[in-house]
């Protein structure tokens, strides 16, 4: 690219190499450039990011946090439930009533993030990036799964059905930090 003189000049009197100046060509550029310098594994070509799926891509991270979120903390109310004495009807009854609106805000923000990410995948060319991204689908379908046990394991803990320990779902409680980190190497690592 060329640099007009003017640019040239005052990037001498700065004492700046010319890559650093804005120049007046850059202005109408509009921002178009590969996540990856090189194909991964299963795909030849690397989809360009273009600002409409920068927006799409950070409201999927936004809503895909919070429903993780949602997703931690569910299965600790759990442990207290589990804990909860026979005869505490009323801390039973305030547990539970949090378990539910919790499970039903986390399902509201579950939606958008998979619809969203649908988007990526769909709209903008995402299915051709590679391997890992079928290995994230399968992770976020467990995820789901996840999600839907959750309401299971609560309707059981309502009807007073579930007989499951706390040390149980201490354990069930790490299932979607292991999700999270997996799906987060995945994106960012990208290793097929």
């Amino acid at each position: 690219m060329r640099v007009p003189k003017r640019n040239a000049r005052l990037a001498s009197e700065r004492g700046l190499p010319h890559s650093l100046l804005h120049l007046p060509e850059q202005a109408s550029f509009q921002r178009n450039f590969h996540a990856r310098p090189w194909p991964g594994f299963f795909c030849t070509k690397s989809a360009p990011y273009t600002v409409p799926m920068l927006w799409v891509k950070a409201f999927h991270i936004v809503f895909v946090t919070s429903w993780f979120a949602g997703l931690f903390y569910l299965p600790r109310i759990f442990v207290n439930l589990a804990m909860v004495t026979p005869g505490s009807v009323a801390e039973r009854e305030r547990l539970i009533g949090m378990s539910q609106r919790l499970l039903r805000f986390t399902t509201i923000l579950a939606i958008p993030a998979i619809a969203l990410g649908l988007w990526l995948l769909l709209g903008f060319g995402f299915w051709q990036a590679g391997g890992w991204v079928h290995a994230k689908l399968v992770l976020v379908v467990a995820a789901v799964a996840y999600h839907y046990s959750c309401g299971v394991l609560l309707r059981q803990l309502m009807a007073g059905t579930c007989q499951r320990s706390h040390r149980w779902f201490r354990w069930y409680n790490e299932l979607p930090v292991l999700l999270l980190m997996a799906i987060v190497i995945l994106v960012v690592v990208k290793p097929f």
